[in-house]
């Protein structure tokens, strides 16, 4: 189907290989469709057990979806480009439906950078998932950062993070490391990368329960990457503090009130990221604490059409990737522009409900 998504079977394992490594194996539309129709087959093949995901190279297992793409098509002036926007979203919200409901075993091997999509491929649901870091992951949600918010499942996984560390790091967009991904309730356990080869042996091998096979080899590493320990952990107090509160001008003027290095580089971070979609993100994490993983993903569905209807995305793109110069110009350019209409106009469904593209999520 692409020769971006590899797929093989290992005794009783299924084996996706992101093949992207040049671009840190973000996603395209094709690589969502190699991966969906792998696994429907494997979830109703009894030959296979369980799903082994990791990336290729040691840069990243997904940097998230291209975003390239995005801005190519998303800002183009024909039917065609933005159907293809239109698509992608679709069948990768589809994807992290499949994934977070798989019956099956669901083990990402999160090694490099993790980021958006990326994310969202490796969030299976709680009765499948193992989830694998090492002292190379850098994990973030850093959308904001380009006009747009958390997606793909993120309103879900992020706003059942330990305590109030999803609406920091939505809102946000910082990175965080193995211990903190733990910590936070995103990451299962840690290897250090020079296991890597022995662990992929072992998944080679593996005959029974592949989570258990995981967590019993990663134990004996399980003090390099004390979640306790972690950066997170040490800024509890700070983060339930300032990002319990109920509006972005808050917990901006909250942090501006603590000194510590924490607060300060927070703080500092915010007043880069889209003053717009700071504000639909905390908006978004609030609603989606109390939906199911398919209610999140219609809503960000809608929130992503709104999205590129609005323009905030396509500029935070051109910045960043395109043009390169760093220098958004985000509209509103200031929180005091934001109303809460203009927030409430990105949960106002695009489709009646007969005709949303996810209507069929269950």
């Amino acid at each position: 189907m692409t020769d971006l998504v590899h797929t093989h079977i290992s005794g009783r394992i299924g084996v996706i290989t992101l093949n992207r490594p040049e671009a840190l194996n973000s996603l395209s539309l094709a690589m969502v469709r190699a991966m969906t129709s792998a696994l429907r087959d494997w979830r109703n093949d009894d030959g296979i057990s369980a799903v082994f995901i990791h990336g290729s190279g040691e840069k990243a297992y997904c940097a998230g979806g291209d975003i390239r793409f995005f801005y190519e098509k998303g800002s183009a002036n024909s039917t065609n480009g933005s159907a293809l926007v239109e698509d992608f979203f679709t069948e990768e919200y589809a994807l992290n439906h499949l994934i977070h409901h798989y019956p099956k075993a669901y083990v990402a091997l999160m090694d490099g950078v993790v980021m958006g999509g990326g994310m969202g491929i490796a969030q299976a649901g709680p009765q499948a998932r193992m989830r694998i870091v090492t002292e190379r992951t850098k994990m973030a949600m850093p959308e904001v950062g380009i006009g747009l918010f958390p997606d793909v499942g993120g309103g879900h996984f992020l706003s059942r993070a330990t305590g109030h560390t999803g609406t920091y790091l939505g809102v946000t967009g910082e990175m965080i490391h193995a211990a903190d991904a733990i910590y936070a309730g995103l990451a299962d356990v840690y290897l250090p990368s020079s296991e890597l080869p022995a662990l992929h042996a072992m998944v080679a091998e593996a005959r029974g329960d592949l989570r258990e096979a995981v967590r019993s080899f990663a134990a004996p590493f399980a003090d390099l990457a004390n979640p306790s320990d972690s950066r997170l952990a040490k800024a509890h107090e700070a983060i339930e503090h300032h990002f319990s509160l109920d509006s972005v001008p808050d917990i901006m003027t909250s942090l501006a009130t603590d000194t510590s290095e924490f607060a300060t580089k927070a703080l500092h971070s915010m007043t880069k990221k889209s003053p717009l979609m700071m504000s639909v993100t905390l908006s978004q994490l609030r609603r989606a604490a109390s939906l199911d993983i398919a209610d999140c993903l219609r809503m960000e569905r809608t929130m992503v059409r709104r999205c590129f209807e609005h323009g905030e995305v396509i500029e935070g793109v051109r910045a960043l990737a395109i043009d390169k110069d760093h220098s958004p110009q985000w509209n509103p350019a200031t929180l005091k522009e934001v109303t809460p209409e203009m927030v409430e106009q990105f949960f106002n469904s695009a489709w009646p409900d007969y005709s949303h593209p996810l209507r069929d999520l269950k």
